[in-house]
């Protein structure tokens, strides 16, 4: 997958690095002198998120930026908790009715 933000569209762009040196004229110098220039690339923050699309959730890459925004728009946290009604205790545990005691045959 490439490298592009799925709401904004942001993506690597291209650039230049420019080397200088000298002493800005301001500054009483005879002014700055470009030394080099090197390409590079400007990259976006991009981050895998979860993101609900279409009544959907689905891992999309999105900026920073968009995240930041509002953009994207976050499942639901999950539930773990089951209801009471489901949850039946065992027998000897806290909560659950004393189990009747057997009458020795002497009594």
């Amino acid at each position: 997958m490439s490298r592009v933000c799925f709401f904004t569209g942001k993506r690597t762009s291209a650039g230049r690095s420019i080397k200088r040196r000298g002493k800005a004229k301001y500054l009483g110098g005879v002014g700055r002198k470009v030394t080099g220039s090197t390409k590079r690339k400007f990259k976006p923050n991009i981050q895998k998120v979860r993101a609900v699309i279409d009544g959907g959730v689905r891992r999309v890459k999105a900026s920073a930026k968009a995240i930041r925004i509002g953009l994207v728009q976050k499942p639901p946290k999950r539930n773990y908790t089951s209801t009471d009604s489901t949850l039946r205790p065992r027998s000897g545990q806290a909560g659950s009715p004393p189990a009747e005691e057997h009458k020795s045959a002497s009594a």
